[in-house]
């Protein structure tokens, strides 16, 4: 296990991959505050992990609840994911991207704004543009590549091993998949990301990957993180609650806090995604 630590005095819920869940969030967040109350901290940061939309039977009412900001008592990050991306693609009416996104879940997203998604792309669009809440727009406008607490760096997909943290692509951040997981290399920190669904979390030396599926029927992740230790807070369709405790490591890191300065508003790539 890594060596890496969270500052003092804070508390980090990071959640992974929604993906159009808003009843699994309802129920993670409830969770979180109840742990919380069990728990007090000085401070308690929620860091949301992107792919709010998409697949699940209720993208809107997810933008809806973190649009409105954090529970009280606690502060909130939101990251951009590649899913937030191709919408905000389709959404400036780049071509490939309004397609491409439909095809690969937008169409739930459309048709919880009323939106019919077996119409013309630019048309969905066009339409998508002017039922969409003028809040919603500005909350995918505003989300963050990455953001940093102590020895932890949050971003969706993972980092470019190799490449200073400062020095981060944009593409990297949202999308990188095989070069970051096949990598075992201490990258200055532990990565936390999502992007790419496994059964069950990922808790590994340099990253933690807390995207398991909850699009998919699977549980709706998040990672608790104070101090040195490490828990797993998850919520299945059924109800259930599961954590897991992870112990200490006996030294700290560097007690910082950081994140991307300006917010992700380019919305383009073509490629591969899920």
């Amino acid at each position: 296990m890594s060596h890496y630590s969270v500052p003092e005095g804070t508390r980090i819920y990071a959640i992974g991959d929604i993906h159009g869940e808003a009843g699994l969030l309802d129920q993670l967040l409830k969770d979180i505050r109840q742990d919380a109350e069990a728990h007090p901290a000085a401070r308690q940061l929620l860091i949301y992990l992107g792919d709010y939309v998409d697949r699940g039977p209720d993208s809107r009412g997810v933008l809806e609840r973190l649009q409105a900001g954090p529970p009280e008592g606690f502060e909130q990050i939101c990251l951009m994911g590649n899913h937030e991306e191709m919408l905000l693609g389709c959404l400036k009416g780049i071509p490939r991207v309004k397609m491409l996104w439909l095809l690969n879940g937008g169409d739930t997203t459309c048709r919880d704004y009323g939106v019919d998604p077996s119409r013309d792309p630019e048309l969905v669009a066009e339409e998508l543009r002017r039922r969409m809440p003028t809040a919603h727009k500005q909350f995918l406008h505003g989300l963050h590549l990455w953001h940093q607490e102590g020895g932890y760096f949050f971003a969706h997909a993972g980092i470019r091993p190799g490449v200073s943290l400062d020095q981060q692509r944009r593409e990297d951040l949202i999308w990188i998949r095989k070069a970051f997981h096949q990598s075992e290399e201490d990258h200055g920190c532990v990565v936390v990301h999502g992007h790419s669904p496994v059964p069950t979390p990922e808790d590994l030396p340099n990253r933690i990957n807390i995207d398991t599926g909850a699009s998919y029927g699977n549980a709706l992740t998040a990672v608790v993180l104070e101090g040195e230790d490490r828990r797993f807070l998850q919520v299945s369709a059924a109800g259930d609650l599961v954590t897991e405790l992870l112990g200490p490591e006996p030294q700290q890191a560097p007690e910082t806090t950081r994140r991307s300065d300006e917010p992700a508003r380019r919305a383009f790539r073509i490629g591969w995604w899920r």
